[in-house]
């Protein structure tokens, strides 16, 4: 009898700590549970718009300092903004920006590395509602929401427009940037819309029209080596596409005594371009302001995050269809107006570009100013 009630006793404490555990499992999956949408609801409505910024790289001063207005842009704005930096790497920005997509942002601002492995990214980030702004580069066969960038033909336009201006005879080494880049294409189109009709009257001989890859100086260097090589030193302009890859000309002329005595166009007001310029060995930058793109693309993603339609000013193909764009205006600096353009404008100081010049210097061969 009493091995019966010793049996009972058991059952009965068995059950009590069964039902107590359920209970507290319970407890602790509705508190978990609660707890996730309370957070998620928090994040929602603590006011702060969250936006996502994948770009393809820090190794250019223009991106350097793309990503530092933006940021500054987006905490004057109380603006959460997520970073991801992709090194130029495909495959890596597309994890990134998984990853961004995983935090609920709201609106994703893209510069690919690739712009046509870039669609991919798109069309993940529509799959769960959230706009992409591509930033500065464009991202191709894509259904993008919408484009700011200077405008890339015209930015091409000034190059091959300076360059015949001083030039309007002679032979011609072309780079171009990037394949990957789609900016590439639009930056030498605009510039051979210009320089072609000089070509077909035969007052222009290209000798070299050759791709940079990854818009790398050391490639430029060696391609203007070959070109020299190959034509016996004998290259009068050189269209370069950007600062960086003029560097690597300007090195590659510097080894035969050519330096300044070429003129070698640019883009991006870097300070070491504008450096050159006042030394006389590169001709010309172009000037493309990086505080107001990174000040209208917050702007923007901000407007697209409240379901507003932002103001355009043009559309652009992709492949796909006519982006609707933001298109600022590029210019043109040399040594004429590098003073008004650049260092009374704040974006550059005096003391980084004439480090070596008391004064800005006078005027020397291949000057428009």
């Amino acid at each position: 009898m009493e091995v019966k009630q010793v049996n009972q006793a058991l059952l009965i404490l068995k059950k009590t700590i069964l039902c107590r555990s359920l209970f507290f499992f319970g407890s602790m999956v509705f508190f978990t549970l609660f707890s996730s949408v309370a957070c998620d609801q928090d994040r929602r409505t603590d006011g702060k718009t969250i936006i996502g910024v994948s770009i393809p790289t820090q190794r250019e001063e223009g991106w350097v300092r793309n990503v530092q207005r933006m940021k500054a842009e987006a905490k004057e704005h109380r603006v959460d903004m997520r970073l991801q930096i992709s090194d130029n790497d495909a495959a890596r920005q597309l994890s990134q920006c998984e990853n961004l997509l995983a935090q609920n942002i709201d609106v994703l601002i893209l510069a690919p590395h690739d712009a046509s492995a870039a669609s991919v990214i798109v069309e993940k980030a529509h799959r769960v509602g959230v706009k992409v702004i591509s930033f500065d580069r464009l991202v191709t066969n894509a259904d993008v929401d919408l484009y700011i960038t200077y405008d890339n033909e015209k930015v091409g336009e000034i190059q091959g427009r300076y360059l015949t201006g001083l030039v309007p005879k002679g032979v011609y080494a072309v780079l171009s940037g990037a394949p990957t880049d789609n900016n590439s294409k639009m930056f030498h189109g605009g510039a051979m819309r210009i320089i072609q009709p000089f070509v077909d009257r035969k007052d222009i001989k290209i000798v070299m029209d050759q791709a940079v890859k990854d818009w790398q100086p050391a490639e430029a260097m060696k391609l203007m080596e070959d070109a020299l090589t190959a034509n016996a030193n004998r290259i009068d302009g050189v269209l370069a596409p950007n600062d960086g890859t003029a560097g690597g000309v300007i090195q590659a002329l510097a080894q035969q005594k050519l330096a300044g005595k070429i003129p070698v166009t640019g883009q991006d007001a870097e300070v070491a371009a504008a450096k050159r310029i006042v030394e006389g060995i590169q001709t010309m930058t172009v000037f493309k302001d990086t505080r107001e793109l990174a000040k209208q693309a917050i702007e923007i993603a901000i407007l697209l995050a409240e379901g507003k339609s932002p103001a355009v000013n043009g559309r652009v193909p992709n492949g796909k269809k006519d982006v609707p764009a933001v298109l600022l205006t590029p210019i043109a600096v040399d040594r004429g107006n590098i003073d008004r353009l650049l260092i009374e404008s704040g974006y550059l100081k005096r003391e980084d570009v004439y480090q070596q010049h008391s004064a800005p210097p006078g005027k020397k061969a291949g000057n428009r100013g």
